[in-house]
């Protein structure tokens, strides 16, 4: 029986059931159809069950899209002919459903792809793990340098460097760090940093690795003749009136034989001879301290961290320097923002960079009609401590910006040029760094990076 409709279908099952019923009640009471009356009773039954199946028709193919979306089975169609407008419908309906999470799981694919091949491209080495060290993607920048065709867990990097496992192992998101490996004889400098995400409830790390060998090499060595250009020439202003000095002592004092002093001295000979000596033990002093600042240059403590308040910081700080600044009449000012803002450092040695940057402020400013200085400590747009120090003063010429931070130099007749290069390297041990920005007779502001 086919109706073109599916509610006409059901009613027709209906009166047919109920037909075959009225007529199983009216033969069941005579005997002589006992086998008329068992298989009409068959046929109910029959025409009962199949009617349950044609309404749960519907429930079926339900269960059948759920499934094929579950199993990610777009390939699954939906058609039925001669069951009617209503069901025409739903099939329309769920073929479309299919359709688009087809072109969604296309787009994924396409986009999978597309970040794949990002990632393999780049030549900085990417590596994603999780939390057990089981190896989740590495790109062929990461096999490129360490040689790897393959890596599974972390901990199989051991038979490279084992710093480098440990190191990657407990690493946390947002440090960074400077880790050297020994590769097959070869010297590796990597600028490490990570950061961590979830996935599939599942914590994992993104860690890069770029070789910076090179570039450390290259200003390593133009450090190095920066360095040697001033230790060159301090050392000659103070050996060269040494060697020009004894000299002259020499010829005051000796005869033209170079045998035996001379008989002839006067008085004078013997003044300038002394005045001499005093000015070669003056400059030889000039030297012995030269030396013993570049020791303690060298010699810069270990931070001992300690998590504590900026406020008392810059308490201590301006106490310490408040008569200067008085002195000068000079419009100083701190603040905090938030307030409570805390810091985890080393407070001795963050103080002494910081009375650094404020004296080399009070002597930038000694000759401003209205000398300002401001301390400001603050929270960056990367959720990292900032302390900055600026004034109005004269500021620091553009071609000795780059110059500021090298031992020894310095622009100023008293200064002794180590106090921006310890701060520098204080910075360093603090993994931070300080920054500079000049505009002569507006502002000059240095930047301590947390």
């Amino acid at each position: 029986m086919n109706f073109k409709n599916f509610r006409l279908n059901i009613v027709a099952r209906v009166i047919l059931i109920v037909v075959s019923v009225l007529l199983l009640f009216t033969i069941i009471q005579k005997n002589e159809y006992i086998v008329s009356s068992f298989l009409l009773g068959m046929f109910v039954i029959v025409q009962v069950f199949s009617l349950v199946r044609y309404v749960e028709l519907t429930n079926r193919k339900l269960t059948t899209f759920l499934e094929s979306i579950r199993h990610s089975d777009f390939v699954t169609s939906f058609s039925d002919k001669g069951l009617g407008k209503s069901f025409d419908d739903l099939n329309q309906a769920f073929n479309e459903v299919i359709n688009e999470f087809k072109k969604t799981r296309a787009a994924k694919e396409e986009h999978f792809n597309y970040l794949q091949t990002v990632v393999q491209h780049v030549s900085i080495a990417i590596i994603v793990f999780r939390k057990d060290g089981k190896v989740d993607l590495i790109n062929n920048a990461f096999k490129r340098i360490f040689r790897l065709s393959n890596l599974r867990y972390i901990h199989e990097l051991s038979k490279i460097d084992n710093n480098l496992s440990d190191m990657l192992l407990h690493i946390k998101a947002g440090e960074r760090d400077l880790v050297k490996v020994f590769n097959e004889n070869e010297l590796l400098q990597l600028s490490v940093r990570a950061t961590g995400f979830r996935m599939r409830n599942e914590d994992f790390v993104l860690v890069s690795l770029q070789n910076i060998h090179n570039e450390l090499e290259a200003k390593e060595m133009d450090s190095w003749q920066k360095l040697i250009r001033v230790l060159t020439h301090e050392i000659m202003n103070s050996i060269t009136p040494i060697v020009s000095l004894s000299s002259t002592v020499k010829d005051l004092l000796i005869d033209e034989d170079n045998i035996r002093l001379r008989q002839d001295i006067d008085a004078d000979d013997v003044e300038s001879a002394q005045s001499a000596l005093e000015t070669i033990e003056r400059r030889s002093q000039g030297l012995l301290n030269f030396v013993q600042v570049y020791r303690n240059l060298t010699r810069i403590p270990k931070p001992n961290f300690r998590y504590f308040e900026i406020r008392e910081l810059f308490d201590r700080v301006e106490n310490l320097l408040l008569p200067k600044i008085e002195e000068r009449h000079i419009d100083c000012t701190c603040q905090v923002v938030p307030p409570n803002l805390m810091l985890t450092a080393d407070p001795d040695l963050i103080e002494q960079v910081l009375i650094n940057l404020v004296i080399n402020s009070i002597h930038a400013v000694q000759d401003v009609p209205s000398p300002v200085i401001r301390i400001v400590a603050t929270i960056t747009g990367h959720h990292r401590a900032s302390i900055s120090v600026a004034d109005n003063g004269y500021g620091i010429k553009p071609d000795n910006l780059e110059k500021i931070f090298v031992p020894f130099f310095t622009s100023k007749k008293e200064g002794s040029g180590i106090g921006l290069s310890l701060s520098r390297e204080i910075m360093r041990l603090h993994k931070g760094n300080i920054t500079v920005r000049s505009k002569p007779m507006v502002e000059t502001c240095f930047s301590l990076h947390f």
